[in-house]
């Protein structure tokens, strides 16, 4: 399904990028400055959003998090989903990044860099539980925050939206016996709460409204007050996202603080396999026609994390001042810069991957 048949079927077109969206990165790293300064100047302020959570779920994101997503999900037609079997092929390269590789090469990388290339700088009681951490926080892939990175690259809105649907699917299934594998243990505590309600606040609740709101707009003024809306809310988004990074950054200022060194090695192998797993899903794609603007969010989707998971998962199992706990917030800290850096090598690398590509139908 190309771009150009989904506008036909009364999804809005995507409007130029914008300067303000053109200097998300300076944007970005402004916020992550503000965040931990504030952090310091004001932890009480921070402790008291910290605290307000359900089943490990920060409330105060959840909702930053709606601000965000909700614009994106509007423009979806879920009358459109029955076509999105089309891009087969991008499905296909996605679920297999995300499940049969990123797990395990996550492992690997958290043998090499933390097992045996940083162990002499890290606690030495804390190796394996900063290795359980970051297999945790690779062994589900990330869920809300896609939506994000799909609008950023111009995204096949109705390939994410079913695409995070199979993956919420398969993490029931899979997420349990993968982490049991690769820590080798027999049994894996999986907070299903946090599983269940992330997966309803992210997911089932914004897909409604958005739909709700969707079929309000259209009835009320047609297309043309759905585009109206859109380009109302698009501020909004990148806005609430900021926001995010702020407030994520202020809650854990006083760990990176703290402990500078250590965040900075757990983070090498996380910003690795970032790449690699967004680099290799962004190959597969290319490699089987897929068009670019499936292949964009397919390779954000295979590389990003789903941290409210890992982060619950870590404290149920190990404890919150535990090794595997800091290692799954150093993935929270990392996750919106990193993530913003591969939008725009995948923004920018359009014509070449499009020179390469087979062109060949995605059906």
């Amino acid at each position: 399904m190309s771009e150009s048949t989904v506008t036909a079927g009364q999804t809005p077109a995507k409007p130029a990028m914008g300067t303000f969206e053109r200097f998300l990165t300076v944007w970005v790293a402004l916020c992550i400055i503000a965040g931990i300064a504030l952090g310091q100047m004001i932890p009480g302020v921070f402790h008291v959003i910290g605290d307000a959570t359900v089943a490990q779920v920060n409330i105060p994101v959840a909702v930053l998090v709606w601000l965000m997503i909700v614009p994106m999900l509007l423009k979806i037609d879920l009358a459109a989903l029955r076509e999105v079997g089309q891009h087969w092929r991008g499905i296909a390269s996605t679920v297999g990044v995300n499940w049969l590789v990123k797990p395990f090469s996550m492992a690997l990388l958290a043998w090499i860099f933390v097992a045996h290339l940083f162990r002499p700088w890290l606690p030495a009681d804390q190796i394996s539980s900063y290795t359980a951490g970051l297999i945790l926080l690779a062994a589900a892939p990330c869920t809300a925050m896609v939506f994000i990175w799909s609008n950023l690259v111009d995204g096949e809105p109705h390939f994410t939206l079913s695409q995070v649907a199979l993956n919420d699917t398969i993490m029931v299934v899979a997420f349990a016996p993968i982490v049991g594998l690769l820590l080798g243990l027999s049994s894996i505590t999986v907070p299903w709460n946090t599983l269940i309600l992330s997966v309803v606040l992210y997911i089932v609740v914004p897909v409604i409204a958005a739909q709700l709101w969707r079929y309000a707009l259209l009835g009320q003024g047609g297309l043309p007050a759905l585009n109206r809306t859109l380009r109302a809310l698009a501020p909004l988004s990148l806005c609430a996202l900021l926001l995010t990074l702020v407030l994520l950054f202020g809650l854990q200022g006083e760990q990176i603080m703290r402990q500078p060194v250590v965040i900075a090695m757990l983070a090498v192998p996380i910003i690795i396999q970032v790449y690699f797993n967004a680099g290799l899903a962004y190959w597969l794609n290319r490699r089987l026609g897929v068009e670019w603007c499936v292949a964009g969010p397919s390779a954000l989707i295979g590389a990003s994390n789903f941290f409210e998971l890992a982060v619950a998962t870590a404290i149920a199992l190990f404890g919150f001042q535990s090794g595997a706990a800091l290692a799954t917030v150093v993935g929270v800290l990392v996750e919106v810069p990193v993530m913003l850096s591969v939008v725009h090598i995948v923004r920018r690398s359009r014509a070449w991957y499009e020179r390469g590509n087979s062109m060949v139908p995605d059906s």
